[in-house]
């Protein structure tokens, strides 16, 4: 019975070379389609372990103007939307930035508050140690976000039933899809009031 033939040289070389292009087309393509199809990467939230009891000193006060979460308000499928929404709405207040508040609340609130009010209104303030406690999903889409902040301003902007330069809030704000987007809306009638006190 004759032996079958050998591979030539040149064509068991053709063959290996042949597996190896083909072998990195598959992993290249892998890799390419992982990084089309790989979710964007958002910032972490900052989330703290429990509300911190500890009152910061007069000089440091309001404290960090960065929004902060509860583990329970981390565990909401939107906190990274409210967390943001709110970083904008405090950032603007903190820079009396009229047009970058209108762009976090409904028009509604925007009626309520013409410029020249919102400006007496905030021309003193800065909100500091944001401290969102909860966030309850809520018909259409709606949202109820309970926190915590603290306001600095010269006594004379401070509520009248306080007037305080330093103030500790807690309060609830809905947030409403409004063209799609959320938004920071005026409280609902039946909402708990927002409680202050002095820092």
């Amino acid at each position: 019975m004759p032996a079958a033939p050998a591979l030539s040289t040149p064509h068991h070389r053709w063959l290996i070379a042949s597996l190896i292009v083909v072998v990195s087309l598959m992993v290249g393509g892998g890799l390419i389609t992982r990084e089309l199809y790989r979710r964007p990467e958002r910032p972490p939230a900052v989330v703290v372990a429990s509300p911190s009891g500890t009152t910061l000193p007069p000089t440091e006060q309001p404290g960090s103007p960065v929004v902060q979460l509860t583990p329970d308000a981390a565990a909401h499928p939107q906190h990274e939307d409210v967390r943001a929404l709110l970083q904008q709405y405090f950032d603007s207040i903190n820079s009396i930035n009229y047009e970058a508040w209108k762009n976090t609340v409904t028009r509604a609130r925007v009626q309520a508050k013409p410029r020249s009010v919102w400006e007496s209104d905030y021309r003193s303030t800065k909100d500091g140690s944001i401290l969102v406690y909860r966030i309850d999903s809520l018909p259409k889409g709606n949202l109820r976000v309970s926190l915590a902040f603290t306001s600095i301003q010269d006594p004379s902007a401070a509520p009248k039933e306080l007037r305080a330069s330093c103030l500790r809030w807690k309060l609830v704000l809905p947030l409403t899809l409004e063209g799609g987007h959320l938004r920071v809306d005026a409280a609902v009638t039946g909402s708990p009031a927002p409680e202050m006190s002095r820092c």
